[in-house]
C-alpha cells in the first residue's frame, strides 16, 4: 500500500538518483587512475565488507539463500557484475550525461524483454511510449546530428551502456517474476548481501581476466581512495536503502519517474565538477525520454 509523497520520501526518491548521477560522475572522474573492472570489483569488495556486520547471517550455511543459490547468482552477475562494470566500461569513452541518458531507455528494454522473454503483453500507449524513449537515446547516439546514425558513427561507450540498460531490464525482470525466501523478504540488507555474495565473485572473475589482458592498472592516492569510498558507501549503499524505502512508500509507478532525475543530476554535476557542458541535443533527448516514460505508463 502507498501513501502520499511526504517530504521524507520525496528526499529519498530524489537521493538515489543523485547518488547514481554522483556513481556516473566518480566513474569518469577517476577513468585514467584505475582500470574499470577493478573499479567494479574494488567498489563491490569495500560494500561488502561495510554491509557484512549488518547482514552476515544470510551467509551462514543454514541462511535461506543457499536453496535459491542459482536466483541470486544470476542477479549478482546481472546487477552486479555486469550491469556496472558495463557502466564504467562505457565511461572510458562516453560522458556522464551520454550514459546516463542512454540509461533512461530502460523502460524500452523493459518492454521488449518483458515481451519476448516474460509473455508480457503490450498496450498501444506502451509502443507509442516506448518509440519516443528510443528517439530520445538516438538523439544522444547521434550527438544530435541523424547523419551520425547512417555513419554508425558511435563510441564504445554508448555501445557498452546499451549492453549495460538491457542487462538491468533482464536483472528488474527476474526480480519481479520470482518470489523471495520467506527470510530475505523485506530485509533490504540481507537481500543485498544475497546479490553481492555472488556478485563479488562474479566482478572478482571480471577483474582477473582484466588482469590476465594486462590492462589493469591503478594510480594509487587519496583521489582514488576518497571515490572508492564514495562510490561503496553512496551509490551501492545508502542510494539502495533509499530508493528500496521510497519505493515502499511511494509505490513503483510514482517511484519511477524520479529516476529520470539522474541524467539531470549527471549534467549539473559534470558541468560543476569535470567542465563538461551539456548541449541543446542533451535536452531534447531528456523530454523525449520522460514524454516516453509518462505516455507509456498511461497504457498500463
Amino acid at each position: 500500500m502507498t501513501q502520499r509523497l511526504s517530504p521524507g520520501t520525496v528526499a529519498m526518491l530524489v537521493a538515489a538518483p543523485l547518488l547514481w548521477a554522483g556513481n556516473a560522475v566518480t566513474g569518469r572522474l577517476v577513468h585514467t587512475l584505475i582500470s574499470p573492472l577493478a573499479l567494479n570489483f574494488l567498489r563491490w569488495t569495500l560494500a561488502f565488507l561495510v554491509l557484512l556486520p549488518i547482514a552476515y547471517r544470510v551467509l551462514r550455511p543454514d541462511s535461506a539463500l543457499w536453496p535459491h543459490w542459482r536466483r541470486y547468482a544470476v542477479l549478482g552477475l546481472l546487477g552486479i557484475g555486469c550491469y556496472n562494470a558495463l557502466q564504467y566500461l562505457a565511461l572510458q569513452t562516453s560522458t556522464p550525461l551520454n550514459v546516463t541518458l542512454v540509461g533512461s531507455g530502460l523502460p524500452v528494454w523493459m518492454l521488449a524483454v518483458g515481451t519476448l522473454c516474460f509473455g508480457m503483453r503490450v498496450t498501444r500507449a506502451q509502443v507509442a511510449g516506448a518509440l519516443l524513449s528510443v528517439a530520445g537515446v538516438l538523439v544522444v547516439l547521434s550527438r544530435g546530428e541523424w547523419a551520425q546514425l547512417l555513419a554508425l558513427r558511435l563510441v564504445p561507450g554508448d555501445i557498452y551502456m546499451v549492453l549495460a540498460t538491457i542487462a538491468w531490464a533482464f536483472y528488474s525482470w527476474l526480480l519481479v517474476r520470482t518470489a523471495e525466501p520467506t527470510a530475505l523478504r523485506g530485509d533490504w540488507a540481507a537481500f543485498l548481501m544475497a546479490q553481492m555474495a555472488f556478485g563479488l565473485a562474479w566482478s572478482g572473475a571480471f577483474a582477473a581476466g582484466e588482469w590476465g589482458l594486462g590492462l589493469t592498472h591503478a594510480t594509487w592516492g587519496w583521489p582514488l581512495a576518497a571515490a572508492l569510498a564514495f562510490i561503496a558507501l553512496g551509490p551501492a549503499l545508502l542510494a539502495y536503502r533509499c530508493w528500496g524505502m521510497g519505493v515502499q512508500r511511494a509505490g513503483p509507478a510514482v517511484a519511477g519517474f524520479f529516476i529520470n532525475l539522474t541524467p539531470l543530476f549527471a549534467a549539473l554535476l559534470s558541468a560543476l565538477v569535470l567542465g563538461e557542458l551539456p548541449h541543446l541535443y542533451h535536452g531534447a533527448a531528456f523530454v523525449l525520454i520522460v514524454a516516453g516514460i509518462v505516455v507509456s505508463s498511461r497504457g498500463r
